[in-house]
């Protein structure tokens, strides 16, 4: 198609456009029609919208990521992207299961300071021997839901899919060769029945591999147990992109825990201020603090640091408000600082969703974990290993710059690009 011709293309459907007889999805529809490539089709629509809103698009337009596996996998009526910088704090040091040696994090943000106060942190750890870090459970969730006639009826149903629990697991595998189901809970209140199936997922974050296994497999249960109806495959039992006390309990996704002895010297010359006053400030801040707040995130700021890493290597950012929960805890051990995080839902993964991608491979091949591992899920584990190191970091240094009273002049000097005298 020439110039001449797309323009007479937009005008028409811009026509359409205000007379409510198309929309911008109608332009895939088009471009399928006339031969043009998912490339083109973007920028038809981004000159659409330039028309309609009166707007340039120029920076929106100016992109190197592969469009044709974006509109394939990642989004809908594509008109550009949304750029962000991207900084690098580091070298960090991780004493992992997986996660062994220095890493440099790559962190996506637009909050002037973050990066640079997460690198301080990974300093003051590198100099302390490295951060000690585990997975200790690793599971995605997905909570179906049924409708039942009585309580009589909830019971002998939960009792049923107990006893075929090795059936229904037969039947998640016909969907995915890599999810491993190893558990279903269930829940009862009124007539409604909650079964929350937990598996395992490999290098992917798996929520939609398990989204679709639970939802063939529940229809299996409702062919077999007619006195149940199904629902919907999400019941909010879950629990997916929303703050609660299950996903604090049990976990979610990669549950991560990780510690740091800090000498005093390190914290004194790297942290700018003394053990004793981090202690007092995590205590009264992030416990006494958060409690008083009814908060489920009993830390300083878990979500800036998760926020930054999965913008930047394409995981699902709507997570980071799971994985904002968790506890920050510091105490004296003799005359030195010992600091440990526990993050209960990390939903991370090296393949799938947004890791192909362009710039957020790079990201992932940064850390070293880019596409699946071997053995597979070994190179996601690594990648939370790594992330729940870097919260430490970020806890490490927030704290610090509390408890020595440098939080306003760090962000007026990096935050707003003002020098303080």
């Amino acid at each position: 198609m020439d110039n001449e011709k797309e323009d007479k293309l937009i005008r028409e459907l811009i026509e359409s456009i205000k007379a409510g007889e198309a929309g911008i999805r109608d332009v895939d529809k088009l471009a399928g029609e006339l031969g043009l490539d998912p490339k083109r089709a973007t920028n038809i629509r981004r000159r659409i919208i330039e028309k309609l809103t009166g707007t340039k698009l120029d920076n929106i337009g100016h992109f190197s990521l592969d469009v044709e596996r974006a509109t394939k996998r990642n989004i809908e009526n594509m008109i550009g992207v949304a750029q962000l910088p991207m900084g690098i704090a580091g070298p960090l040091k991780v004493n992992g299961e997986l996660a062994k040696g220095e890493f440099y994090i790559p962190l996506a943000t637009t909050e002037g300071a973050l990066v640079a106060s997460i690198n301080r942190g990974c300093k003051a750890i590198s100099l302390s021997g490295g951060a000690n870090v585990r997975v200790i459970d690793d599971k995605m969730t997905r909570a179906a839901l049924f409708k039942v006639d009585s309580i009589e009826d909830a019971v002998g149903f939960r009792d049923w899919v107990i006893e075929n629990f090795d059936k229904i697991v037969e039947k998640t595998k016909e969907t995915s060769r890599h999810l491993r189901i190893r558990e279903i809970r269930p829940w009862i209140v009124g007539k409604n029945v909650f079964l929350r199936f937990e598996g395992e997922t490999g290098d992917a974050m798996g929520m939609n591999m398990i989204t679709i296994a639970v939802e063939h497999a529940c229809s299996w249960i409702e062919e077999n147990y007619p006195n149940a109806k199904f629902v919907s495959a999400s019941g909010n039992m879950c629990i997916d992109k929303k703050s609660s006390a299950l996903n604090s309990l049990t976990g979610r996704g990669k549950t991560v825990v990780a510690d740091i002895v800090l000498p005093r010297e390190v914290v004194k010359s790297i942290l700018k201020t003394e053990p004793e006053k981090m202690v007092e400030v995590a205590y009264r801040k992030n416990l006494v603090g958060s409690a008083l707040a009814g908060s489920y995130g009993f830390n300083a700021h878990f979500a800036n640091v998760i926020a930054a890493v999965y913008i930047a290597t394409g995981q699902d950012a709507a997570h980071v408000v799971e994985g904002s929960q968790g506890f920050s805890l510091m105490e004296m051990q003799g005359d030195e600082l010992h600091a440990s995080v526990m993050i209960p839902a990390l939903q991370v993964g090296t393949v799938g969703g947004g890791t192909g991608l362009g710039t957020q491979r790079e990201a992932l091949e940064i850390l070293g974990v880019a596409g699946g591992g071997n053995p597979p899920g070994t190179n996601a584990k690594k990648l939370a290993e790594i992330i729940g190191a870097a919260v430490l970091a970020g806890e490490l240094s927030l704290i610090g710059a509390l408890a020595a009273r440098h939080l306003g002049k760090a962000h007026q000097e990096l935050g707003r690009g003002k020098k303080t005298s």
